[in-house]
């Protein structure tokens, strides 16, 4: 169904028909990404543990830069972003993440999302295919379609995106875009030997690839392997990464490792563009890091998360046995839980939603229809005991769905 649009004539509301829209405009209401929530409920994905987050830490950092201000910081800074902070990342990354580069790569954006517009806008024309894994993350594939691009649903297998499976469908796309290291939704991670099958293509092919590597911090188990940037010996992969999964989504905080070639081109793109984020944000995020704030809090809420983690799967394994098959995660937000064959996971989603609690149908991942339903579980942005309250919500929805 369409969005509701209005336009004020005459001082009164009235209703655009569908009409009134470009065929871009439609295209862009159609894709909507009703991904993540601002408030603290059972199941909600990609939302970190807000409560959790160093407030008074932040409070003192963001107060300084207040008390500090000058022209360069209340007047437009920078269009790549403030300096420091690019500097800060592009320290953290070459240590944490393996990445190869240098600051003047790194670019800073009003969050991943318009990253991945960025990217679309600028090395992309209209009518030219992108990969997108199936399942995938509808925030890329929304940007994509609002560039005007050709969607290419590539199957994703134990390692990740296929290749060979989008050679077939479609071997000559301009761009991939990949989440190796922690698949979105369904968790694995590319191997090393898949990560080179796709550097290769895209050597062979003149194509691009988006790293989207939206929660690599957050690792329970074993070692992840360093980002697929490191890897890429042509210069074609774009790197992209959030601060909006580490400290707090209203951030809206994200950047860009770009090759060098392109660095002055989508420099001034973000002068057409946005004029990139507030200046004296990106001042306090690049002291929050510098000072060690940043790694203090990602090793401090790893163990969290690992602990909710562990909550919502005792209480699954106990109360939804038979009913939602829910297996542990190595790293990141969510899990997901698949439902028997034949139940409808956006019934379950509804009936849930009705009942006050958010749970992701895992098809609204899928630009097919899956074969089998499921439920992405969202474990890190509330304490276990309203995970387990939602857990006994989700013991009486089930059945309901699966009998009527």
């Amino acid at each position: 169904m369409q969005p509701a649009a209005t336009k004020k004539l005459s001082g009164v509301e009235k209703p655009l028909s569908a009409a009134s829209l470009s065929r871009c405009g439609l295209k862009i209401a159609d894709a909507q990404d009703n991904s993540g929530y601002s408030h603290a409920r059972s199941f909600v994905h990609s939302v970190p543990g807000l409560e959790q987050f160093p407030f008074k830490i932040w409070a003192k950092v963001l107060a300084r830069q207040w008390h500090r201000l000058d022209d360069g910081k209340m007047g437009y800074g920078e269009l790549a972003g403030y300096r420091p902070l690019r500097k800060a990342i592009a320290s953290y990354l070459a240590s944490a993440r393996g990445i190869t580069c240098r600051w003047e790569q790194v670019i800073i954006v009003a969050g991943a999302q318009q990253a991945f517009g960025l990217v679309a806008n600028m090395l992309l024309d209209p009518g030219d295919s992108v990969w997108v894994e199936e399942p995938g993350y509808v925030g890329a594939r929304g940007a994509f379609v609002a560039a005007g691009l050709n969607l290419i649903p590539v199957p994703v297998d134990k390692h990740g995106l296929d290749v060979t499976a989008g050679c077939a469908l479609e071997p000559n796309a301009r761009l991939a875009y990949l989440t190796p290291s922690h698949q979105l939704p369904l968790g694995m991670v590319m191997p090393f030997s898949r990560r080179l099958e796709i550097l290769e293509w895209a050597r062979q092919r003149d194509a691009w690839l988006i790293e989207d590597d939206y929660d690599s911090e957050f690792r329970y188990i074993d070692q992840l392997l360093p980002a697929m940037q490191g890897l890429d010996q042509h210069e074609c992969t774009i790197y992209i990464g959030t601060f909006s999964k580490v400290l707090f989504p209203s951030l809206r905080l994200g950047y860009l490792v770009i090759p060098p070639s392109l660095s002055e081109a989508f420099t001034s793109a973000i002068g057409i563009i946005s004029k990139g984020p507030p200046t004296h944000l990106q001042a306090a995020v690049a002291n929050f890091i510098t000072e060690g704030h940043f790694a203090r809090h990602i090793r401090r809420m790893r163990k969290i998360y690992k602990e909710r983690q562990d909550a919502l799967l005792e209480a699954a394994h106990s109360k939804l046995d038979g009913l939602l098959d829910v297996s542990p995660t190595n790293a990141g937000f969510h899990l997901i839980g698949w439902l028997p064959e034949g139940i409808d996971d956006v019934a379950v989603s509804e009936s849930a939603a009705s009942r006050g609690i958010d749970i992701m149908p895992l098809s609204s991942c899928y630009q097919h229809p899956p074969k089998r339903g499921g439920l992405v579980l969202g474990f890190a942005s509330v304490p276990p005991e309203i995970l387990r309250n939602g857990i006994d919500v989700l013991a009486s929805v089930l059945p309901e769905v699966a009998n009527s």
